[in-house]
C-alpha cells in the first residue's frame, strides 16, 4: 500500500483493516501523532543500546510484559509495539491463547528502534488512508467497480512445524480460508477487483489441491518468493506461494 500510494499519487483514498488491535494502534499512532511517537521511541532507545546482553533481554521482557498488559495509552503501545517487533527472535509477531505476544528476545548488536524519517514519511502517506480495525467481511460496505482489494491472511500451514505461529487469538483455521473464499465471490459480484496470497500446499506434497479446489473459478498463479525465517536454516530461500485473483491477465 505505502509503494503503491507513493508511486500513483492520483489515488485519493485507501482503507487498510487487520484484526490486531495493537497492529492498528500503531498505524493510527503513526497518522495523527507520529512526533509523540518519536520522542517515545528515540527514549526507549537510548535505554536498550546502553545496557550489556543480558541485561538487554531483561528490559526486552520487562517491556514484553507491560505491553500484554494492554492497560498504556495509544502512544506507548505503538511504541513498543515497534520496540519488541525491532529486538524480538526474527521480528515475529506471534500470540499465545490469550492474545499475549510471546516471541523470545532476539540478538541484534544495533537494532534500529527509532527511523525517524520513515515514520514521519509514512505518517505523510497514512493522512489518505482510513484505518479499520475488524474482521475482513466487514469491509464488504467498500466492494464496487472502483475497488481493488488485497488478501494477506495467516497463510495456511504446509508442514507441521510452520504452525507454530499465531497472528491473532482466534486463529485461522481452514474454515476461515473457506471464509474468504466466500467473500472473494461476494465482491466479484459486486464487481470489485480483488488479490489474495496464501502459501502453496505443493511445495511439501504436489497432490495437495486445496487452494487449487477452492479457488477453482479464480485465476492462480505460483510465484517464487523468499522465506528468511524457519527453524531450520535448509528450509529458508525461495518457495512458491499463491497469487489467486480475478483480474484478468493480473
Amino acid at each position: 500500500m505505502f509503494w503503491i500510494l507513493q508511486a500513483y499519487p492520483n489515488i485519493e483514498r485507501a482503507v487498510i483493516n487487520d484484526i490486531n488491535p495493537e497492529l492498528i494502534c500503531t498505524y493510527r499512532v503513526i497518522k495523527e501523532k507520529v512526533e509523540e511517537l518519536i520522542v517515545e521511541l528515540a527514549h526507549i532507545h537510548d535505554e536498550y543500546i546502553s545496557l550489556g546482553a543480558e541485561d538487554r533481554k531483561a528490559y526486552f521482557l520487562e517491556r514484553r510484559a507491560l505491553f500484554n498488559t494492554k492497560r498504556i495509552d495509544w502512544v506507548e503501545t505503538a511504541a513498543l509495539f515497534i520496540f519488541l517487533n525491532r529486538t524480538c527472535f526474527n521480528g515475529l509477531y506471534r500470540v499465545n491463547s490469550k492474545g499475549e505476544f510471546n516471541v523470545p528476545h532476539g540478538k541484534y548488536a544495533n537494532p534500529r528502534i527509532c527511523d525517524a524519517d520513515n515514520l514521519r514519511a509514512c505518517s505523510k502517506v497514512l493522512q489518505k488512508v482510513e484505518i479499520l480495525c475488524g474482521d475482513f467481511a466487514e469491509t464488504e460496505r467498500y466492494a464496487g467497480p472502483d475497488t481493488l482489494f488485497y488478501f494477506d491472511p495467516p497463510y495456511k500451514p504446509i508442514t507441521e512445524t510452520s504452525s507454530f505461529t499465531s497472528y491473532a487469538k482466534e486463529g485461522f483455521d481452514d474454515a476461515e480460508q473457506i471464509r474468504l473464499r466466500d467473500f472473494c465471490d461476494q465482491i466479484s459480484t459486486n464487481k470489485a477487483l480483488f488479490v489474495a496470497s496464501n502459501s502453496d500446499p505443493k511445495n511439501v506434497n504436489p497432490s495437495e489441491n486445496f487452494f487449487d479446489n477452492l479457488y477453482n473459478h479464480f485465476i492462480i498463479k505460483r510465484v517464487s518468493a523468499a522465506r528468511m525465517i524457519n527453524s531450520d536454516a535448509s528450509g529458508r530461500g525461495a518457495i512458491s506461494e499463491l497469487m489467486i485473483s480475478n483480474v484478468v491477465n493480473a
